[in-house]
């Protein structure tokens, strides 16, 4: 018996052939699906371990100078001067379909176009070691935006690629299986009833030609009877 229950008629037989054709063709589309998205998968992977190796030099030049900047500052003028940022930066987000899967996309932009304006401070009461500070963090900031595009991207993927394999591994070890199972099913039952109906006629027909040759036979025997019994009357 198959593991799913089904009739076995000729109707069945038709509906479950274009189902396993349907599902035959879907697994091939799931598929190259999951094969490309592992390719995209492995090229943002790429992309996120080289740009987070950037970001982390980044921060490690920012974070050397700001040491140096309060080692030569003292910590109320380091505060202060940092207390009131003079830039602002606008986020925008947007999203890209990469194999059906809509993936974040930012975009930032400054206030202010003037690359001084990263500075809220004046320069006399500062150390320069503090102007490289902030100069590392303003380099390095597009870079943690794209990063966290590329995390969120690559957590994505990866959720579309489990998903896309459980469905490949669901059709492939399961329901197409079953459904080939079943067809093989029906069209043994099918095959076993058509040589059982053969098997059925054979018989009548044996039953009607051995009825028909005892009619013949007695049919005969009165004819030999009648023309015995119309030859001693003559004699």
């Amino acid at each position: 018996m198959p593991a799913i229950n089904v009739n076995p008629t000729r109707q069945e037989l038709t509906r479950l052939k274009g189902r396993l054709k349907t599902s035959i063709r879907g697994h091939k589309l799931l598929k190259d699906k999951r094969d490309e998205l592992m390719k995209q998968f492995m090229d943002v992977v790429r992309e996120n371990r080289a740009l987070r190796k950037k970001v982390e030099e980044g921060l490690m030049r920012a974070h050397g100078s700001f040491t140096v900047a309060s080692a030569l500052m003292s910590t109320e003028m380091l505060e202060q001067s940092l207390m009131y940022p003079k830039q602002a930066v606008e986020l925008d987000m947007t999203f890209q379909n990469i194999m059906s899967v809509n993936v974040p996309m930012y975009h930032f932009k400054t206030k202010s176009e003037d690359a001084g304006e990263i500075y809220p401070y004046g320069f006399a009461a500062t150390s320069g070691e503090l102007d490289g500070a902030v100069d590392a963090l303003s380099g390095v900031f597009q870079d943690m935006l794209k990063l966290a595009e590329i995390e969120k991207t690559s957590q994505l993927l990866a959720e579309e690629i489990e998903k896309t394999r459980r469905r490949v591994n669901a059709l492939e070890y399961v329901k197409i299986p079953q459904m080939q199972e079943a067809i093989k099913y029906i069209s043994m039952k099918l095959d076993e009833n058509e040589r059982s109906n053969t098997i059925r006629l054979m018989k009548v027909k044996d039953m009607l030609l051995k009825e028909a040759i005892e009619e013949r036979q007695e049919e005969d025997a009165r004819v030999v009877e009648a023309f015995g019994e119309s030859g001693d009357a003559s004699v």
